[in-house]
């Protein structure tokens, strides 16, 4: 059985046809911009994120996270420990210390894996960090099918 496209992407040509077992893997949550702190190969592993950081983001203790370093391509997946509110603290810890440095910008991103209804319906928050780590913007997207802007579709 296939279910039908739902809300913004029903009356599309581009509409997808999501099989009733599948599961679609969409953005939850991401801090943008983020400037690393400190980094501690020692430390057991994971990313440390300022509290007030974590509360704007919608990000959880212990979540998973993939980390995108701006400067150096790097990507990695690590988790989620709370820093001290109001330090500004990304801290890269483990061996994951070895794909940043103090100073580079990263995206921290965490994903859901969603059925078609709950996709539709689906919102994903972003905060856009400043030069100082704290929550400058905090925007909401939801999640639909945009036309292609280039190329030739039929």
């Amino acid at each position: 059985m296939r279910l039908a496209p739902t809300g913004d992407w029903a009356n599309t040509p581009f509409a997808p046809t999501i099989g009733q077992s599948m599961l679609i893997k969409l953005l939850r949550a991401k801090i943008h911009n983020a400037t690393v702190t400190q980094t501690d190969v020692n430390y057991h592993g994971s990313i440390t994120i300022d509290a007030d950081l974590l509360a704007a983001s919608g990000l959880l203790p212990n979540e998973a996270v993939t980390v995108a370093d701006c400067e150096n391509g790097n990507r990695f997946e690590t988790y989620v420990i709370v820093g001290e509110a109001g330090s500004g603290v990304i801290g890269i810890n483990g061996a994951a210390a070895r794909l940043s440095k103090v100073g580079n910008r990263v995206i921290i991103m965490s994903f859901v894996l969603a059925t078609a209804d709950e996709a539709a319906t689906h919102r994903s928050r972003v905060v856009i960090a400043d030069a100082k780590n704290r929550p400058a913007e905090t925007l909401v997207h939801a999640t639909r099918a945009e036309r292609p802007t280039h190329g030739n579709v039929e």
